[in-house]
């Protein structure tokens, strides 16, 4: 899961704990948004140390050397 899922997880739980007033027998829809909010901000702490971390490492490019000779061994 990405940054952008972790942010629409915060968003969902956001909205099932603030702007709704829906009851269901046997779930607390306020409890479910604020366990996906909590997850939703674990994730983001998760990625962004993830990617703070992560370095790009570019390989050193290869010394090109001309001789003179075709390379099939054919030349004029």
């Amino acid at each position: 899961m990405g940054l952008g899922g972790c942010i629409v997880l915060i968003a969902v739980g956001a909205i099932l704990t603030f702007a709704t007033d829906w009851h269901m027998e046997g779930v607390n829809l306020t409890l479910v948004g604020v366990i996906l909010m909590a997850v939703g901000l674990i994730g983001v702490a998760t990625f962004s140390g993830i990617a703070r971390r992560r370095r790009v490492v570019v390989p050193p490019a290869a010394a090109v050397v001309e001789d003179g000779r075709d390379r099939d061994g054919y030349g004029a």
